[in-house]
């Protein structure tokens, strides 16, 4: 089929090359010039693993094209993807302007029947919304529908995810259009799901809710488990061993963050507000979420001596995860955040992410983690990278004022930092 991928981010790019790897012609269409530029030219404005090598691919033999044109673009494709943004507003709804302005523009230019598909993450009727605003920017009446299709990917793993999905999820009224997307979908081999566009929606908010709170009821358990001298870790083995619970998610951390968990999460909330019926599990879930680099701030306090004042700490993470370049509500910017308010000079490092110096920017970002903890009278690990597990801390101890580690991973191998000499603290007694 001829496709066409509305919006060249993180979503739409892996879907768009998704699809040149199952045979379909794809374009991706994108307002901003210099993406369109990179993507052309073989180069993501993003990180992600093993996706750049699928994009050189596909660019070389042309199964993939990126154009600024709207018009051509909506005219030329059978099947639209809408892979646009969708930010929190203020009040954690989910910002639905840039989709409305696709709607409105597949309106205008529609020429014969299409498909449309929401791929973005919108909240439940979103699918009805589509239809009215691409209506009412018809200057004919030409037939077409309207189709939920949710993402599913984990930023890090997106190539694996999109190849080989846990089930893939169709939300249309339309046979027509049902029978396009199982086409579409012909060669994957996992369930494959359809039902109501607003079950499919509500789908993609209640497994990342869901998902977030075993993230915030681990986070819980260690705070006990760090008063009852308990290792936590054996607590999630020894539960996710369970398979009506599974071991994912259930890793004690700084918390979740991300472009999707709590975008998610407080868009599902603020529906449950406006339905007045309000979901206080997943309330509990983000105030634990939000208290958790207070907690381990508060730990550090408790370590070093409050008050932190003109203590220099080393942060070994940006990302809110290993293998993304992604630090949007990432919880080490909000550990570092919390640190600069108490006047501690912050110095960190990520092997991917490089921030612009200046601004309001509250730390110094260093190229080298040697660079890093010199001078540190403590190191906080933030982030999952797997570099950090390789380090070699005997050295790093020679750079470091006080050889102190909070490992807000619990990803370290504490009796050996014991045994050079460290003292090594985790989210919980580990």
């Amino acid at each position: 089929m001829n496709i066409l991928i509305v919006g060249t981010g993180y979503v739409g790019t892996t879907t768009g090359l998704i699809f040149c790897e199952m045979g379909h012609q794809v374009t991706g269409l994108d307002l901003d010039n210099r993406k369109i530029q990179a993507l052309q030219a073989g180069s993501l404005h993003f990180y992600e693993p093993g996706l750049e090598e699928l994009l050189t691919k596909h660019v070389q033999s042309s199964q993939i094209t990126f154009t600024k044109n709207t018009e051509s673009a909506v005219k030329e494709n059978d099947v639209i993807f809408i892979c646009v943004g969708t930010p929190m507003g203020e009040d954690g709804s989910a910002d639905l302007t840039y989709v409305k302005n696709v709607a409105e523009a597949i309106g205008r230019y529609m020429n014969q029947y299409k498909v449309i598909v929401t791929k973005s993450t919108v909240p439940v009727g979103t699918a009805e919304l589509v239809a009215e605003w691409i209506e009412a920017n018809q200057t004919n009446p030409i037939p077409f529908d309207v189709v939920s299709n949710p993402e599913f990917l984990r930023e890090g793993s997106a190539v694996r995810d999109a190849l080989h999905p846990d089930r893939i999820i169709i939300g249309t009224t339309s046979a027509k259009a049902g029978t396009i997307m199982k086409e579409l979908y012909q060669n994957f081999s996992c369930p494959i799901i359809e039902t109501h566009p607003k079950a499919s929606e509500m789908i993609k908010y209640a497994a990342n809710s869901f998902l977030a709170m075993k993230i915030s009821f681990i986070n819980e358990i260690a705070r006990l488990c760090d008063v009852l001298g308990i290792n936590v870790m054996d607590i999630s083995k020894g539960i996710g061993l369970d398979h009506r619970i599974g071991t994912q998610f259930l890793h004690a951390g700084l918390g979740y963050g991300g472009s999707c968990f709590p975008k998610d999460v407080n868009a599902l909330l603020k529906t449950a507000l406006d339905n007045h019926r309000p979901l206080s599990v997943l309330e509990k879930v983000v105030e634990v979420n939000n208290e958790q680099p207070l907690y381990f701030i508060e730990k550090m306090k408790q370590t070093m001596g409050e008050p932190l004042v003109n203590k220099t700490i080393a942060v070994l993470g940006l990302a809110f995860k290993a293998n993304t370049d992604d630090t949007r509500e990432s919880p080490s910017l909000v550990l570092i955040e919390h640190l600069a308010s108490e006047q501690v000079e912050v110095k960190a490092h990520d092997p991917v992410v490089h921030f612009k110096s200046g601004g309001t920017m509250k730390f110094q970002q260093c190229e080298t983690v040697e660079e890093t903890v010199k001078g540190a009278d403590a190191v906080v690990i933030a982030t999952n990278w797997p570099e950090y597990l390789r380090l070699d801390w005997a050295v790093l101890k020679s750079f470091m004022k006080r050889p102190i580690i909070f490992d807000g991973r619990n990803m370290l191998d504490k009796a050996e930092l014991e045994s050079l000499g460290f003292q090594c603290f985790g989210v919980a007694s580990f």
